[in-house]
């Protein structure tokens, strides 16, 4: 079923600062895709929209293929202990509590003795839990080290009002309503035959893939792989009659959403691929990324509770079923749910998130309003 959204959603994005700001985002990789993803397409929307971002990252190599072109007003600094300080720009955004070097903060703070304090913004994970909306916007004052003085802000993004809401670039929605998905398949040699189920496959190495092939198998289905893990599990098993899968290369950022909307089905890992197979708008599963101490369990719970909200019981039920076995938290049901109803439940469940403010528009009005 189709979900067009309403004017209202395509507002513009909040105005650029006369003196557009300088922002400093530092990226510690842990997941190579999905943090350094949630960082590359903040900074190219920053840039986008009229600001200058210096993007430190510990280990650059994926943006050869994620972002091969870079982005205009984007500068990548390659995040080691021998790279010097400069100055520090006007905005400071730690991803995910990755912590900034000692004399990085405390030239932030000599900035901030000098009557020109710094916005300090730690990013934060994104959660379903309650605890997001309790914790976003609070801030965090530095009593002791290099940034004693100083005040760090906590920003969630998340999936309410009270939270910082859902990165998305101002053109998503219009890119969308033109995208031509058998002409970009064609480009890129996947030829569905007529019928068939077309599902994309990104996940970490020890994703349950047997079982969920046997659930596929009811119908003629094209599964395509994602390089690293997903092509070397798929490699390793037997696939069943029906369904067959296909390869693919890296793929840049806005390819990969492109692929997203090409398909009918997405299993997407982490956060980054996360996000976007929600703003995709087609039935997904998310294979989260695993902890040692288990929180991931209510973490999943969390999310899945919010995005079955209001469907029929037995919509929810299946789909909650399906999250929880592909992520080896539950029994697989006998079939995955049934195609137009988790369709319709993806994309009003995308039209819901379209209602809310983006995440940038929320963090500039923000960094504005401490500045």
């Amino acid at each position: 079923m189709s979900h067009a959204p309403s004017q209202a959603l395509s507002a513009a994005p909040s105005p650029v600062p006369a003196d557009a700001w300088l922002w400093d985002v530092f990226c510690r990789v842990i997941d190579n895709h999905g943090d350094l993803g949630v960082c590359w397409r903040l900074a190219a929307e920053l840039g986008r929209r009229g600001h200058r971002v210096r993007l430190w990252i510990d280990e650059p190599g994926a943006l050869a293929w994620m972002a091969p072109q870079g982005a205009p007003g984007v500068a990548v600094v390659p995040w080691t202990p021998a790279t010097p300080s400069p100055p520090p720009g006007d905005v400071v955004v730690e991803a995910f509590g990755c912590d900034p070097p000692g004399d990085f903060v405390a030239a932030m703070a000599a900035r901030a003795a000098a009557g020109r304090p710094p916005v300090w913004v730690n990013l934060e994970y994104l959660s379903a839990e309650g605890y997001v909306e309790r914790s976003h916007a609070l801030p965090s004052p530095q009593a002791s080290g290099p940034g004693a003085g100083l005040v760090k802000w906590f920003f969630y993004p998340g999936f309410t009002a009270r939270t910082g809401g859902l990165l998305r670039e101002a053109a998503l929605v219009a890119d969308q309503a033109r995208f031509d998905a058998p002409a970009w398949r064609a480009t890129h040699g996947i030829a569905p035959a007529p019928g068939e189920r077309v599902v994309s496959l990104f996940c970490y190495g020890h994703a349950p893939l047997a079982p969920c092939l046997a659930r596929l198998a009811g119908r003629p289905t094209l599964v395509l792989t994602a390089p690293g893990p997903a092509t070397a599990l798929a490699a390793a098993t037997h696939w069943p009659a029906g369904v067959r899968h296909q390869a693919l290369p890296w793929l840049s950022q806005p390819e990969y959403d492109h692929l997203l909307w090409s398909c009918d089905l997405n299993l997407v890992r982490g956060e980054d691929s996360f996000v976007r197979a929600q703003w995709a708008g087609r039935p997904f599963l998310w294979h989260i990324y695993a902890q040692d101490d288990g929180a991931h369990a209510t973490k999943l719970q969390a999310f899945v509770d919010r995005h079955v909200a209001g469907a029929a019981p037995g919509v929810a039920a299946g789909v909650r079923a399906a999250f929880l076995a592909w992520n080896g938290l539950g029994p697989w049901p006998a079939a995955l749910p049934d195609a137009a109803a988790w369709s319709d439940l993806a994309g009003r469940w995308r039209e819901q998130l379209l209602a809310q403010g983006e995440l940038l528009s929320q963090l500039i009005a923000f960094v504005d309003q401490k500045r």
